[in-house]
């Protein structure tokens, strides 16, 4: 075959796809305070692609055919054992701590979810009882999905909801024979609060629970950050196992995460195997099979490159933009950072100690900054178990390139809560009403369906929110109503919803007869 066999010239596909990504919110810069995590160096990102071009052909599923692959897992798990201070001697088999790489943190999060169930099934051959998973409601959404994989009962306890913080009595009230695992965050995602991982610890061990601290996010930041931290990691007695994403605070590309688990014995269960076909043997320590060698081989080039010191260098960038823009947000009249946070992000809600006309309404400041470039989540308020309600806010992720642009977001971030000071919160009852007019039948029948709409109905549902479809279809320029919509339908239906969102943005356009 030759370039001129081929349907289309690369070149001009290349261009396509470079004009596709120019729709996409910038991933450089510090525009985005979220799901991006730019080191500011671009010197990582060459250095990242170039590891990945080096392994495109390799199959991850196989270590002993392809040994690169063992050897970089290898030092990535290294690492991050000593970042995490897991090192001993290995004489130890129960106190030795081993790793595996996922393919990100929510497959870590399930194999960690995985495995304490298969433990705790193994011993307890023959019980038909269903385990619990116990753990605060800032816990991440992998858990919730965990959960309803491998049929366990997620067991959520309220934290504060002024500051977000889980008190140890809360979790320690909850267990039972029937727990599986218990799991807390360093730090939270939507609080950035770090849970007290001592204190839970020690109520886990004394009943021989199992205990995992979910670090994805902030993990690679925590293990450098410059201020001193109460241990939260394999420090801990009674620390089972601990994730931590390396596309995060690794600043490796997407998707590459490291799961360490304390005990040999306890990480087998982890494996899935078998040799009931007639094919190959099958072992895998993860969730998939076949997987690519170009994530782990960029996170391995950069451990190897930066080290602990360029870590922390790193880190200490970081700790300074975060410092500052936390002053400045308290500054702002009108909000206030919730709770007290640990490491890189803060959220941010309505100071509702000043006067109404005084306030400022989180998305709508997030709205706002949007107009003017900057990328802030907004997060929606929530009800608690035990009846109070968590506040809506928006969330903030610092990254080390976001010292270089302070300034210009300090300024930004005034100047839109001074833009919306006194606009009060949308109503969701209220968006609700006015959806219910555009709708044939009202909004009642569709709260009946909850989540067991039709994909059609549900597209115009949708539709009539201005999330598909027609003249506007596609994201709209303020989020706060739809967000204030999230909040007001019921969780079934706001799922649905935005299943059949995401399920239509994806599929290929019908060709026109």
């Amino acid at each position: 075959m030759t370039m001129n066999d081929f349907r289309r010239d690369p070149a001009e596909v290349l261009a396509e796809l470079a004009a596709l990504r120019e729709g996409d919110a910038p991933t450089h810069g510090g525009r985005v305070l979220s799901y991006v995590y730019d080191s500011g160096l671009a010197e990582l990102d060459e250095l990242s692609a170039a590891a990945a071009r080096l392994v495109q052909p390799v199959n991850g599923l196989d270590p002993t055919t392809f040994t690169s692959v063992a050897a970089m897992e290898a030092g990535v798990v290294g690492f991050a054992r000593r970042v995490f201070h897991g090192e001993t001697d290995g004489s130890d088999s129960a106190e030795v701590v081993v790793g595996t790489v996922t393919s990100g943190g929510t497959e870590s999060c399930l194999l960690a979810v995985k495995t304490a169930r298969d433990v705790w099934r193994a011993a307890r051959v023959g019980t038909p009882r269903m385990p619990r998973i116990v753990a605060p409601i800032t816990v991440h959404a992998a858990f919730h999905k965990a959960a309803e994989y491998f049929g366990l009962v997620l067991d959520l306890v309220p934290v504060d909801p002024a500051t977000g913080t889980l008190a140890a009595s809360a979790i320690e009230d909850r267990l039972g024979d029937d727990v599986a695992l218990v799991v807390v965050s360093a730090p939270s995602y939507p609080f950035a609060s770090l849970d007290p991982v001592a204190d839970v610890a020690a109520v886990c061990r004394a009943r021989g629970i199992a205990l995992h601290v979910d670090a994805c996010i902030g993990g690679f930041a925590l293990g450098f950050w410059p201020d001193e931290l109460p241990a939260w990691d394999f420090r801990v007695p009674g620390v089972t196992s601990l994730s931590a994403d390396l596309h995060k605070y690794g600043y490796a590309p997407k998707g590459v995460s490291v799961l360490l688990t304390r005990g040999r014995d306890r990480q087998r269960h982890q494996y899935f195997r078998t040799t009931g076909w007639p094919g190959y043997p099958v072992v895998n320590p993860t969730m998939t099979g076949s997987k690519p060698a170009g994530p782990l081989a960029a996170a391995w080039s950069i451990t190897e490159v930066l080290g602990e010191d360029g870590f922390a260098e790193l880190l200490a960038k970081t700790a300074r933009a975060t410092t500052a823009l936390r002053e400045v947000v308290e500054g702002i009249e009108g909000l206030r950072v919730v709770g007290v946070p640990t490491g890189p992000l803060f959220a941010v809600a309505t100071d509702a100690s000043v006067e109404p006309e005084r306030r400022v309404d989180p998305h709508h400041w997030a709205d706002a900054a949007r107009g003017s470039g900057w990328f802030l989540q907004l997060q929606p308020g929530l009800a608690q178990p035990d009846g109070t309600r968590l506040p809506h806010t928006t969330h903030l992720t610092i990254t080390p390139v976001t010292e270089q642009v302070v300034d210009e977001l300090s300024t930004a971030l005034v100047a839109a809560a001074d833009a919306v000071r006194g606009v009060p919160q949308v109503d969701g009852q209220l968006v609700l009403a006015g959806l219910a007019d555009a709708l044939p039948g009202g909004v009642e029948p569709l709260l009946a369906a909850s989540g067991g709409l039709d994909s059609d109905t549900a597209a115009g549902l949708l539709g009539a929110i201005g999330l598909l479809g027609g003249e506007g279809g596609g994201l709209p320029s303020q989020l706060a109503p739809v967000l204030a919509l999230v909040e007001a339908l019921p969780s079934e239906l706001t799922g649905r919803l935005l299943v059949e969102l995401l399920a239509r943005v994806v599929e290929p356009v019908s060709p026109v007869e």
